[in-house]
């Protein structure tokens, strides 16, 4: 009798690769395998997630697992079209066993067919692929990192973002990668944007003449000019831009590409444990901010320039004393679990509420006067408090009546009499039950 497999797959589009093309060789190659022994009657194949990502939380691939729970789940055997999109570091060991377990052959093309669980020769040749996938990404990793690095420091690329208040893009020719420039791709450099170019010139000559971050935000509220969020809602859609704020004007203070020079690697991606105390599922990214001495700058001027390098660096000079004792924008992280934290937004000025801890207790706040300028038109408390004990109650409640009624119980047209009331056993109320 033909057995019946599922096809199981990967790709990721964070390399610009086809999904339908690579579905296709992967299951071309599975098929190829099997074809002898029976048929795909499954297909499990997720697009867009990374390698490095383990099956469990990967959409399509969590849902093989589950299938392999059910007795009815239509498919013996699982093939998959190459182990490297498959398996990444150690997650074959981590994987496999469940497998094993409920009795599910695992095809593999670098096998010639299922995977023996007793050899050691297949555990050894999947481990190499997992510890090759791995050793791909990285190189992959150090390659684009250090071309990057390149190309900002030698050439002064503009490597891609968005463009920092007060310039815009422009285009400077075809990209001079020949595969790139047939698929339309053009390289692109900044320009000073007439209407903005003038406020951060303002910024800087205020600052260091002597005014202070919200001193500045207020006088740009109260003369209308809009802030980064307003004059371009696309870049900030969180951001409510009803005024300037002390981070703008900070941020802007602190970026060295006004100075005509190309900046890059200001932040890097760390992998950080999802749950330290269940190391299978994963890894999750997050930005981090580099130290300064390691930012990558152009050895020369690589678009016009703003302010000139005395003027930032005096800027520099000024920021730290002014900033309490804080030279970073590195944020300090809590382990304090909110509940319903970043679904929270204030009713006054629309701005999402952050978390506050306070004696023991949990509390959602929004400190608008303090953030943004009080030349606004917002009428807005200097800090509205909502505390977490206060809405749990109210909102498990709301969420109670939206529970669906359980349908009525409808009775045979034939029988007689009221309905009896249903039993625990041996007469007793429902819910109730003798021991």
């Amino acid at each position: 009798m033909p057995t019946a497999f599922a096809f199981a797959g990967r790709v990721s589009t964070e390399d610009q690769q086809d999904p339908e093309a690579s579905r296709n060789w992967q299951l071309a190659r599975a098929q190829a395998l099997i074809e002898p022994h029976g048929a795909v009657v499954a297909e499990y194949f997720d697009i867009g997630q990374s390698r490095s990502i383990p099956w469990q939380r990967r959409p399509r691939a969590a849902a093989l697992l589950e299938a392999l729970k059910q007795p009815d789940r239509g498919f013996d055997a699982v093939v998959i079209g190459e182990p490297q999109r498959a398996f990444y570091g150690n997650q074959y060991g981590l994987t496999y066993p469940l497998f094993v377990h409920y009795g599910v052959q695992l095809w593999v093309p670098e096998v010639g067919g299922p995977i023996d669980p007793e050899s050691e020769a297949h555990d050894l040749v999947m481990s190499v692929f997992g510890g090759m996938s791995k050793g791909e990404r990285s190189r992959i990793k150090i390659r684009v990192r250090a071309a990057m690095a390149a190309q900002a420091k030698i050439e002064g690329r503009y490597l891609g973002g968005r463009p920092p208040y007060g310039y815009r893009l422009a285009d400077v020719g075809p990209h001079p990668n020949p595969a790139k420039a047939a698929d339309g791709k053009r390289l692109h450099r900044l320009e000073p944007d007439p209407a903005t170019a003038h406020v951060v010139q303002r910024i800087f000559r205020d600052y260091c003449s002597g005014r202070g971050l919200f001193a500045i935000a207020e006088s740009l509220t109260r003369d209308g000019i809009p802030s980064p969020s307003a004059h371009d809602p696309a870049r900030n859609r969180h951001r409510c831009g009803v005024a300037w704020s002390k981070g703008a004007v900070r941020a802007i203070l602190a970026n060295p590409r006004y100075t005509g020079r190309q900046v890059w690697n200001k932040q890097h991606k760390e992998e950080i444990l999802l749950d330290v105390d269940n190391v299978v599922l994963g890894h999750e990214t997050r930005l981090r901010w580099n130290q300064p001495d390691a930012w990558i700058w152009s050895t020369g001027t690589a678009h016009e320039a703003l302010i000139d390098s005395e003027t930032f660096e005096h800027a520099q000079g000024l920021l730290p004393g002014r900033g309490a004792g804080r030279t970073t924008r590195e944020r300090q992280h809590t382990s304090h679990p909110y509940v319903v934290r970043g679904l929270l937004h204030c009713g006054i000025c629309g701005r999402r509420m952050q978390g506050q801890r306070s004696r023991d207790i949990l509390y959602y706040r929004c400190r608008f006067p303090n953030e943004y300028a009080l030349a606004n038109k917002v009428s807005h408390p200097r800090n509205v408090y909502l505390a977490e004990r206060d809405l749990i109650g109210p909102l498990d409640t709301w969420l109670a009546r939206l529970r669906p009624a359980p349908p009525p119980r409808h009775r045979h047209p034939h029988a007689r009499g009221p309905a009896r009331p249903r039993t625990g056993g041996r007469g007793c109320p429902a819910g109730d039950r003798r021991v």
